[in-house]
């Protein structure tokens, strides 16, 4: 009988409903899977079991008295990233200048799980502030792949999306601030969601880069990223970038055919440096999502080449402001010092890790007097000319299939020593989150070593029930997600 934790949240919401299984059951699966496996991939820093159960007795609790269900996530459990605060709960993001703090409040997100009544099951492991692409910038130590141990899940989500591939979560919240839950979502073969900005309160989200940041899901297959995005999208007067727009229902625009929709294949995403299995199973998506009704035809995105440039000036340069206020002297780690600056500098030295540091000094040398103009203003520039790129291409389609990476998951230390290889490896992801629209990762085949291969799906802003229908859709005549779920990489070779 397969194990509880290897269903999806709508599979487990149907069971739960008929009786065939209880919230603590499910709780109490997935704690063991944790238990087995997480020794291995590292996906979570921080478990929160004897909440986790009390909430889940609770759950079941308000079944048997028949009281209605809160939501179709009522009584199961969701993975938080490090970096969401929740009351009572560490928020490190997995960094060691925020040893010892708790977070004396909810992020919107949890709020919104908690009236829900989601479980929260745990914090999962990522790349420090946000800051990488392999997860292997945690000051804790990297998360590894659950389909090769020795390969990295990617990043700076790289916890909750080997926790969703691992069969250790059953859905987790992330944040992509340039492609920070698609890539993931890629590399270790489950779907994951970048919403429009402000299309989700970032309240409670610690800070990278305030322009670019948003939370999203990452789950086992679109329909349950869709209830994930039904819950936490919507207006927070708290969060001043958040957008007044009406929240539709994500899963009633799921369907099985794409008739009628116009898809953009960009040439500029299928140039020099893509793998060619890359190619190949994205270009194979995009004649299946032809098979199903749509139109495909090749769109032009001319300014992309520029965009990881303009990004890593953009997004340094608020991370050097955003991460000011990390100084030891109001909670998390301090290094006493001769005086209060020289508490500051040791603190720091002492709690940021290098990859941070780069960054911190990247980002303040951007914005340094004379050279303000010449490197923050121009990026802005490009950025504009990069939201026109798409506005212009949605005048002529739908939505836009691409890869999701260059490559798939590389070895763990493949890239440390190379930060602008690493860096190159989000040159597909970081033009939707300078464009400020959606995009969507979904599992689009394997390599022949049996590595996942994400297919992206971009839409315009507040576009999001569009790529998830266009998900949806291939998902179902695909069922990627099937060969995704709890197989080993020997299986999923037989399987191709």
């Amino acid at each position: 009988m397969a194990r509880l934790s290897s269903f999806a949240l709508h599979e487990l919401s149907a069971k739960l409903a008929a009786g065939e299984c209880s919230s603590v059951e499910i709780v109490n699966d997935l704690l063991d899977a944790i238990a087995e496996r997480n020794g291995e991939l590292h996906a979570y820093l921080w478990l929160n079991a004897e909440e986790a159960r009390a909430a889940a007795a609770e759950a079941d609790r308000r079944r048997a008295a028949g009281e209605s269900p809160r939501s179709p996530l009522d009584g199961l459990p969701v993975a938080l990233k490090d970096n969401l605060s929740a009351r009572g709960q560490p928020c490190g993001c997995a960094s060691r200048i925020l040893e010892g703090y708790r977070a004396p409040y909810d992020a919107h997100v949890v709020e919104r799980l908690r009236a829900a009544g989601a479980i929260l099951l745990g914090r999962t492991n990522m790349d420090e502030f946000a800051m990488g692409s392999s997860t292997e910038n945690s000051a804790y130590g990297p998360t590894r792949n659950p389909w090769d141990s020795e390969r990295v899940p990617g990043g700076s989500s790289g916890g909750a999306a080997a926790a969703v591939a691992g069969g250790l979560a059953l859905a987790a919240l992330g944040s992509d601030t340039g492609g920070s839950i698609r890539q993931p979502a890629s590399f270790c073969g489950c779907v994951g969601l970048k919403p429009t900005y402000g299309r989700v309160s970032r309240y409670g989200l610690v800070a990278y880069a305030s322009s670019l940041d948003q939370i999203g899901p990452i789950a086992r297959d679109t329909r349950d990223a869709a209830r994930l995005l039904g819950i936490i999208a919507g207006r927070d007067a708290r969060d001043s970038t958040s957008l007044d727009a009406a929240v539709p229902d994500y899963e009633a625009a799921l369907g099985e055919r794409l008739d009628g929709l116009r898809l953009g294949l960009p040439r500029e995403y299928f140039g020099a440096g893509l793998d060619p299995e890359v190619e190949r199973a994205a270009r194979a998506a995009a004649e299946q999502c032809r098979a199903l009704g749509a139109e495909v035809f090749e769109v032009e995105l001319p300014h992309t080449p520029y965009a990881v440039a303009a990004y890593y000036l953009l997004a340094t340069a608020e991370a050097s402001a955003n991460l000011a206020r990390f100084d030891g002297v109001r909670y998390g780690r301090r290094v006493e010092g001769e005086d209060p600056t020289d508490l500051y500098q040791r603190t720091r030295a002492a709690g940021f890790g290098p990859e941070v540091k780069r960054r911190i000094i990247l980002g303040a040398f951007a914005l340094s007097h004379g050279y303000y103009d010449a490197y923050y203003l121009r990026a802005q520039k490009v950025r504009t000319l990069i939201r026109r790129d798409f506005e212009a291409a949605f005048e002529r389609c739908d939505a836009l299939l691409a890869p999701v990476a260059p490559t798939p998951a590389y070895r763990l230390g493949e890239k440390t020593d190379n930060p602008l290889a690493m860096y190159l490896g989000d040159i597909l992801t970081i033009p939707v989150n300078l464009a400020g629209i959606c995009g969507l990762s979904v599992p689009c085949g394997f390599t022949p070593g049996g590595l996942p291969i994400g297919l992206q799906i971009i839409a315009p802003a507040l576009g999001e029930e569009r790529a998830l229908r266009v998900g949806h859709a291939y998902e179902q005549a695909t069922r990627w997600m099937e060969k995704t779920s709890h197989a080993s990489p020997s299986a999923i070779r037989g399987q191709r």
